[in-house]
């Protein structure tokens, strides 16, 4: 358990940002500091869906680096008695007392090449995740909530005053390339996030994916390396669960071990 809770917390700080510097209208945060340590940080739950697992980390991160006090986490902005949204982070860099509005978002993206434009074309394994929608509602509505009057009126309880706040945002991904095309071109977006490749299901049932072994993580190992201390199974084993999830319309990660002990990350997709 150990093991795996530093896993995450490893595999967090070596995804790469989805883009560098400013883009988009978004500025990405960066850690002052690369030499975070992960020895000492609290356990993960593992009741909680892998998005706010991932809160988890990067609240564990902040806390643990000297360079920001956090002042805010997962806070409600309310309407009344009715909640409607969010605020991730607040931070304040010590040296500056710089304070920072951070919005976190760590994702899973295939890249269909089927359409022209590469910020349009990460799309979720289901196709119902999509980049530019995320990225919009980051822009007009998370950062625009902090100045609407309650978002406000909530800053106000902890003495922020919303005029002063820098809207930033820590935009991690993993992407996943069609199999077959060896190279894209997701300019401006990073290309150090892809990892891995997708297919169809029929794709999957054919040579030379037969001959191999495979694992299908959890959505909460999503995030890992993969690695050889899981139980790996045939292609037809696998294949009997994957032919359940595309009755589902739902498409599994899969971790791939080659006959010369390769690991590979992969979706295999219903549409």
């Amino acid at each position: 358990m150990k093991q795996i809770k530093l896993a995450q917390y490893k595999c967090f700080l070596n995804t790469p940002p989805l883009w560098k510097g400013q883009q988009f209208g978004l500025t990405q945060f960066e850690f002052l500091t690369t030499g975070v340590s992960i020895k000492d940080l609290e356990s993960i739950p593992t009741n909680i869906r892998l998005g706010h697992q991932m809160e988890v980390v990067f609240l564990e991160l902040l806390k643990q680096d000297d360079n920001y006090k956090v002042l805010l986490y997962n806070t409600p902005v309310k309407r009344g008695k009715q909640s409607i949204g969010e605020i991730d982070f607040i931070v304040e860099e010590s040296a500056s007392k710089k304070q920072i509005h951070i919005e976190l978002t760590y994702k899973f993206y295939l890249i269909d090449t089927n359409i022209s434009e590469p910020i349009h074309q990460l799309i979720g394994p289901n196709r119902g995740d999509m980049f530019f929608t995320k990225m919009e509602k980051i822009k007009h509505r998370q950062n625009a909530l902090l100045h609407t009057s309650e978002g406000i009126q909530t800053l106000n309880e902890y003495h922020i005053n919303h005029q002063q706040i820098e809207h930033q945002t820590c935009y991690k991904a993993q992407l996943f390339t069609p199999y077959g095309i060896p190279e894209v071109h997701i300019r401006p977006l990073n290309s150090d996030c892809i990892i891995g490749y997708w297919l169809p299901f029929q794709e999957f049932r054919k040579a030379p994916f037969t001959q191999w072994k495979y694992y299908m993580p959890h959505k909460k190992e999503w995030v890992l390396t993969p690695h050889l201390s899981v139980k790996w199974e045939s292609h037809f084993e696998t294949l009997l669960n994957v032919n359940l999830r595309m009755i589902k319309e739902n498409s599994p990660m899969l971790w791939l071990q080659k006959s010369d002990g390769v690991l590979e990350k992969l979706f295999v997709v219903w549409w």
